[in-house]
């Protein structure tokens, strides 16, 4: 009988003694016993919190725009939804001239679905030539549909479907808790793309695979009307302002709605960016990042950090807050409602370094990516330059002060990948680079992890 297989190369096995050595290390060192009796009964972030820098962080701001309370997007990946949102109610707030409001998240999302389920479809069928395995063609089937999404996203859906009070389509159970409509989708999707790949090696027309396609959409629509609710074509809506007075506003469509109460020019924001894995002054995109066939395509334009930073402090100090996304699970405490680059010493528990990676090399060796959006409300600026800055979230009030957040200017620097700004904050030479086709990055690149 033949011996089973070797794994690997044996002379790259694990020795004892190396074993043997390693532990004697570590028993007859007092700190490393100190540091396993404390993590072993506590939580290792308890141990390593940086309390020079928790007991001197400060929560006030010299320039602050709000005054209104937080918004949750519970158990979803909406982050980028309810940032975007949240920034559109900014302005709504003033023009319905009341304190608090929200649009229906619940309402985007049904339409981002749908809307993704298409763009989905649409990837399959454009890709039907690959083989299986072909890495973009297992990276699509891999997750088919997110709650995640970015800045361009959200504008296409704004764009084409409009926007409706929260009161008109509320929340419901798998709006606050997606995982499993999601699970069920994933399922029905992953069934449509193997149909429309059969039927492209049967040699289908392109008019019959859109209409297998077309089958999908509908039953995809008919899952989303049972677990989001059916979205309003049109309603009537009435409201007393902050002086009460009682304004009522007769029947109207979603786009009308958005038209009257989103006084932002949208078509004026862009997506920046700061990707120093690559040129600056050069825009980029993401294959198969999108949501909206024939909407805008999500695109960067790859800036320095100190450029994002200047831009995001002249919008805030404007009185406009801005839309950003970064890693919000680097050095951060949510019982403070704090992030600092050093928030934990790390290396004083393990010792070893952790800081030997930059900002490229983590997103080249996959420490680092985007994973959350949220808005810039405050900045505070001494001699011309911010120091920290006003952060609202989208995890309810329960955590940070009252659902805010302090984000040094050192987390800025490290964990902050993109902002949406106005054009005309850029300087000319930037603005010029925004017509130029983008460079196309792979599908599984960090820039498009923010949908994922």
């Amino acid at each position: 009988m033949r011996p089973p297989a070797t794994d690997g190369d044996a002379t790259g096995a694990l020795a004892d003694a190396s074993l043997s050595e390693w532990q004697t290390s570590f028993s007859s060192n007092p700190a490393y016993r100190l540091a396993q009796n404390a993590v072993t009964r506590n939580n290792v972030d308890d141990i390593a919190v940086n309390h020079h820098v928790a007991f001197s962080a400060d929560h006030t701001f010299s320039t602050l725009l709000d005054d209104w309370g937080v918004t949750d997007q519970k158990q979803t990946g909406r982050c980028w939804m309810f940032a975007g949102l949240n920034l559109l109610r900014f302005a709504a707030r003033q023009k319905l001239g009341v304190k608090e409001f929200e649009f229906s998240q619940n309402y985007l999302m049904f339409w981002d679905k749908v809307e993704r389920a298409n763009y989905f479809f649409e990837a399959i069928i454009e890709s039907a030539d690959r083989p299986l395995d072909d890495r973009s063609v297992a990276f699509l089937l891999d997750g088919p549909v997110s709650d995640g999404g970015q800045w361009n996203m959200f504008i296409n859906l704004v764009q084409k479907h409009g926007l409706v009070p929260k009161s008109q389509m509320p929340e419901t159970n798998s709006s606050s808790s997606s995982r499993r409509m999601n699970s069920l989708l994933r399922a029905k999707l992953r069934e449509g793309a193997r149909r429309l790949r059969m039927l492209h090696a049967q040699g289908a027309s392109l008019d019959e695979l859109r209409a297998c396609k077309t089958e999908y959409l509908q039953v995809l629509h008919r899952i989303l009307n049972i677990h989001l609710g059916t979205p309003p074509q049109g309603f009537a809506w009435q409201w007393r302002d902050k002086e009460n007075n009682f304004h009522r506003l007769e029947a109207m469509t979603p786009r009308q709605f958005a038209a009257e109460f989103v006084d932002l020019p949208l078509d004026e924001y862009v997506c920046l960016v700061h990707d120093p894995r690559n040129e600056y002054g050069r825009t980029y995109t993401v294959e198969y990042l999108g949501n909206v066939v024939g909407g805008q395509r999500v695109t960067y334009l790859n800036i320095d950090i100190e450029l994002i930073k200047s831009i995001a402090q002249r919008t805030l100090e404007a009185g406009e807050p801005v839309w950003f996304g970064c890693d919000v699970g680097k050095q951060m405490r949510r019982d403070l409602g704090l992030m600092d680059a050093e928030m934990y010493d790390l290396e004083a528990v393990y010792d070893t370094p952790f800081d030997e990676m930059d900002k490229a090399a983590r997103l080249e060796y996959g420490e680092t990516q985007m994973t959350h959006a949220m808005l810039f409300t405050g900045v505070d600026v001494v001699d011309g330059r911010a120091r920290r800055w006003r952060v609202e979230n989208s995890w309810g009030g329960e955590t940070g002060q009252k659902g805010f957040y302090t984000m040094n200017d050192s987390w800025f620097d490290e964990y902050l990948f993109e902002i949406s700004a106005r054009r005309t904050y850029l300087p000319e030479a930037l603005v010029a680079a925004l017509d130029e086709p983008p460079i196309v990055l792979p599908a599984w690149d960090p820039m498009g992890a923010l949908a994922r």
